[in-house]
């Protein structure tokens, strides 16, 4: 079997790449105030069109980013539009209110004008086996047993210092595809993109190993972005997103799409 007959028809590039273009967007223009969202009845979220689990322009499922701009767009008593982006140049021309999935890291602060959310999610780099691999931790895989990684990734260079063998990737699905070919032994990559591919290849599920827990550069918590917000419009979404916390609905919204919601730190 080759790795395509296992490869999804999703491209999916390293985690959270895409929100490095928010450094290209104008931060000289005007605030985006509460009074605003309310008067225009709209919330925008920007976000990718062919992107699951993430976000989708068409087909059945949305993604987990529409379904969550929905919620907080509900709990502001405004209805979600969406900016479709996938470029630096679209996203200087898009008017996006928000973006889901920002890395929130109290040391490095989002450019751009970008203000983050209460954090909602805690993300960062497991190792994934096989689920007949005797596997039970980095140190348990054979010199010569590769790891998959993220081209150009801290994981790819943390790992290449400790002598692991790796492969690189640019995709996070292309990597779970050639593990689950048998073209590689492991694979550092994050839980969304091990939950998103057990959920469509549940005969044959990945096993998670929490193999970089203590590194606290490959863990992060994961908020909403705010484009130049008003402090009573970061309030607004604090508060929606705490409610949406407490009765269940993100962590329902993340189950769908295979996804195990993770208390922030």
């Amino acid at each position: 079997m080759t790795s395509g007959a296992l490869r999804p028809r999703y491209r999916l590039a390293r985690y959270a790449a895409s929100l490095s273009l928010l450094m290209f967007w104008n931060a000289s223009a005007d605030a985006r105030s509460l009074e605003t969202v309310m008067e225009r009845g709209a919330l925008t979220l920007c976000a990718s069109p062919n992107a699951l689990p993430f976000a989708s322009k068409s087909g059945p499922l949305p993604g987990f980013q529409i379904e969550l701009g929905d919620k907080i767009a509900e709990q502001l008593g405004v209805k979600l539009t969406r900016e479709w982006v996938v470029s630096a140049i679209q996203y200087r021309r898009a008017d996006c209110d928000l973006v889901l999935d920002v890395i929130a890291r109290k040391d490095t602060p989002p450019a751009g004008g970008v203000r983050v959310s209460r954090p909602y999610h805690r993300s960062g780099v497991v190792l994934a086996v096989r689920g007949d691999s005797p596997a039970s931790s980095l140190a348990s895989l054979g010199s010569d047993q590769r790891v998959g990684v993220p081209v150009g990734s801290l994981v790819s260079m943390t790992l290449a210092k400790a002598g692991a063998a790796t492969s690189p990737f640019v995709f996070e699905d292309d990597i779970v595809a050639a593990l689950a070919n048998r073209e590689i032994e492991a694979a550092a990559v994050t839980p969304m993109t091990v939950g998103w591919f057990n959920l469509q290849h549940a005969d044959k599920p990945l096993r998670l190993i929490p193999a970089f827990d203590n590194d606290q550069d490959l863990n992060w918590n994961i908020a909403a972005g705010l484009l130049r917000p008003d402090d009573r419009l970061r309030q607004r979404v604090d508060a929606a997103i705490e409610a949406l916390l407490a009765d269940g609905t993100i962590a329902r919204i993340y189950a769908r799409y295979g996804i195990e919601l993770r208390p922030p730190q």
